[in-house]
């Protein structure tokens, strides 16, 4: 799917003049009924729209879409049409990679919401740096993204500049499941398991970290392939163990499989994950087995959020697939992020040809306060909003049971 927008040559009709439009596309409709025409701006979106993880997928690339018709009937930038263009990466990098190419080669794209999975973001970032075309990533948490490859030793070099995030990242999330664990829960011992993907194993890691730091045992670690359904030889292992708790680094897609046949064999332990199995998808397909089991996600819920109410209601009344509480009002923050940046640019229509540029820059100033909370980013892109919460599956409903910040330190 790939797009191609020209130079358009538009007629200015008080000076019989011509103008160049560097990016954008000239639309006849004219919002304010005046007969003139306005400038479409493309908010692209990448994501999983389909297989692997693709419930949230879906509920990013709508609450991007709820953004956009929210700042369109409003006229929030006058002169100025917007419209998305979602694709499809399957949860696959080289995929994410060849949508990066598309959406910069479209001219009329001054902004990218995406992608869902860090391992898929980091065959975007360069793309979009070379082209300056600013990036918000609803749901990326490997902290690498932002403050680069030495950041644990505290060495934080910021690797792209049009890369950013409205979700916190796993030294944050890691750390804050591991210290719920042992403080709350009062487990003791913790079989590790990871997909062996960008996301999965670098939260197992810094949850570990976080484990034995707060007095935990790890009795035992295993890995996964993506796509596996039979996890008949790690349930022996995890049952073996004697842990106490099992952890889980990645998607739900394998982790709802794995808690199934888990509590099929007779073992009674929980299964705790991070924002990845955070989807009501995770508990539909476990069913009874999902009882109990826990996950870490982003901010607060937005169910609970007075900001969110009218988000939520339009999600539903469209009836929209996907799930709107893992992403959807972060992928809607990061959206209006986007188009608040391009009516700082964009005046009367007029896009200047270094818009793509400018835009990253109005991106790093922004601050407002969104439907999921205060949406402002640091000097490494990401987001200043920390907070965290525990969720439980209770009752077959994920249940929240603790929010809160937490010092990754």
């Amino acid at each position: 799917m790939r797009h191609r927008s020209l130079l358009i040559l538009t007629t200015v009709l008080t000076t019989g003049a011509l103008t160049l439009t560097a990016c954008g596309s000239r639309d006849k409709k004219d919002d304010n009924g005046g007969g003139g025409k306005t400038t479409t701006v493309v908010i692209g979106v990448d994501a999983p729209l389909t297989g692997q993880n693709s419930a949230t997928g879906l509920g990013i690339q709508y609450g991007v879409q709820i953004a956009v018709d929210d700042a369109n009937a409003k006229n929030l930038v006058p002169g100025v049409k917007f419209a998305v263009k979602a694709l499809d990466d399957k949860a696959l990098p080289p995929t994410g990679q060849q949508n990066a190419t598309a959406l910069v080669a479209n001219k009329d794209v001054l902004g990218v919401v995406g992608p869902l999975n860090s391992g898929v973001a980091q065959t975007m970032q360069q793309v979009f740096a070379t082209a300056n075309l600013v990036e918000i990533s609803p749901s990326n948490t490997n902290p690498t993204l932002t403050q680069g490859k030495d950041w644990a030793a505290g060495n934080k070099t910021r690797p792209f500049k049009t890369y950013f995030r409205t979700a916190t990242t796993d030294a944050i999330q890691g750390g804050f499941a591991a210290d719920y664990a042992v403080n709350t829960l009062k487990k003791k011992s913790v079989f590790v398991v990871d997909d062996k993907q960008t996301y999965g194993a670098g939260l197992a890691a810094l949850f570990k970290q976080g484990f034995t730091k707060a007095g935990g045992k790890v009795a035992g670690e295993d890995h996964v392939n993506v796509g596996d359904k039979d996890f008949a030889t790690l349930v022996t292992k995890i049952k073996n163990s004697g842990a106490d708790l099992v952890y889980y680094g990645g998607q739900y897609d394998e982790a709802q499989i794995v808690t199934k046949q888990l509590k099929d064999s007779g073992a009674k332990l929980p299964l705790f994950g991070g924002d990845g199995i955070y989807s009501d998808t995770f508990i539909t397909t476990a069913g009874k087995a999902s009882e109990g089991d826990l996950a870490t996600s982003v901010g607060v819920p937005v169910d609970t959020l007075d900001k969110a109410k009218d988000f939520i209601q339009k999600y539903k009344d469209k009836k929209y697939p996907g799930d709107y509480g893992t992403y959807g009002g972060y992928s809607y923050d990061a959206a209006t992020a986007i188009i608040k940046a391009v009516g700082n640019v964009v005046k009367d229509g007029k896009v200047p040809a270094d818009a793509r540029q400018q835009i990253v820059a109005e991106v790093q100033k922004t601050q407002f306060e969104g439907i999921a909370g205060q949406v402002a980013f640091d000097e490494f892109g990401d987001t200043t909003n920390k907070q965290l919460t525990v969720y439980q599956v209770t009752n077959g409903k994920w249940k929240a049971v603790k929010s809160g910040t937490y010092n990754a330190g």
